[in-house]
């Protein structure tokens, strides 16, 4: 038996369209499913561990906030995942290949082939698919979390603009792979996935599959620079500003006085520790 883990509400309503798709999808072939659903994040998860010992895997329909949490249970009870994307962000079905406008085809490899490895992050304890960051963006989360309006991505430009004029570099302590160094930096993002924030490719050269994590550094430039170089993300093209440093890793720990969000959930503050879990979830990629 599949178990649907739902977020409804995600993509302003698209998630419960596409429930309803993969439901029909499923039951068109006669597939047992069951669908969990609830009215938050520890509820679904509880919900889910109560039905995972019977189950064939999970398939997940929502945004990388759902995924960060069905990926907590697959690995706890040696699942495979099927994500179906259907947020606003989609960062780890798009680094597994997954088309957004074409969800259900994820399911048909689901449901049709065996399922792949790939690599996770893995920080205090706590599985993550794509990225890993501390700096500027978090501090950008923390201030649209507290946002009551607007709605949707807008919300984040908003928080952009609120936080950019005071913000400044901060002083990080760094232990990666047993070498020991300090930067003051402005954004730090640790990818086992390539992108976040629905697309912006901040760690373009990280791959699901190689036992590394893209370490992204953005050592300080000018408020004007980050206005100039922030557009360029979305392409990969700012690893070629000379403020931008690239380090691949196994293991990384990482001080400071920030905040520390993964797959665009927040993980706490700082210090954290992260390693790469090298073919640990049993997923399909495009």
């Amino acid at each position: 038996m599949w178990l649907i883990a739902s977020n409804p509400t995600s993509g302003r309503g698209k998630g419960n369209a596409i429930t309803q798709e993969v439901a029909n999808y499923l039951t068109a072939r006669q597939i047992p499913y069951k669908t969990i659903v609830a009215g938050n994040a520890v509820k679904l998860a509880e919900n889910l561990r109560n039905s995972a010992r019977s189950a064939t895997g999970i398939i997940a329909v929502g945004g990388d906030g759902l995924m960060h949490l069905t990926i907590q249970v697959a690995m706890e009870f040696n699942l495979p995942l099927a994500p179906i994307p259907a947020g606003t962000g989609n960062d780890f079905a798009r680094a597994l290949g997954h088309n957004p406008e074409t969800p259900i085809e994820a399911l048909w490899k689901a449901i049709t082939s065996e399922p792949t490895n790939i690599d996770l992050g893995r920080v205090d304890g706590e599985y993550f698919g794509a990225v890993l960051s501390t700096g500027f963006d978090s501090l950008v989360n923390e201030r649209a979390n507290r946002l009551r309006w607007p709605a949707g991505p807008n919300k984040y430009n908003v928080a952009i603009a609120i936080e950019l004029p005071a913000f400044k570099p901060t002083k990080y302590s760094f232990n990666i792979d047993g070498q020991n160094f300090s930067r003051d930096a402005m954004l730090i993002a640790i990818g086992n996935g390539n992108s976040y924030g629905g697309g912006m490719q901040v760690c373009p050269g990280a791959r699901l599959d190689d036992g590394l994590f893209e370490v992204m550094i953005l050592n300080p430039v000018s408020k004007f620079e980050f206005l100039r170089i922030f557009p360029k993300v979305y392409e990969g093209l700012h690893i070629q500003h000379p403020q931008v440093e690239i380090i691949k890793a196994r293991t990384i720990q990482v001080s400071a006085n920030a905040v520390a969000y993964a797959d665009g959930e927040r993980i706490g503050p700082l210090p954290i520790s992260a390693e790469v879990v090298p073919k640990a979830l049993q997923t399909w990629c495009a």
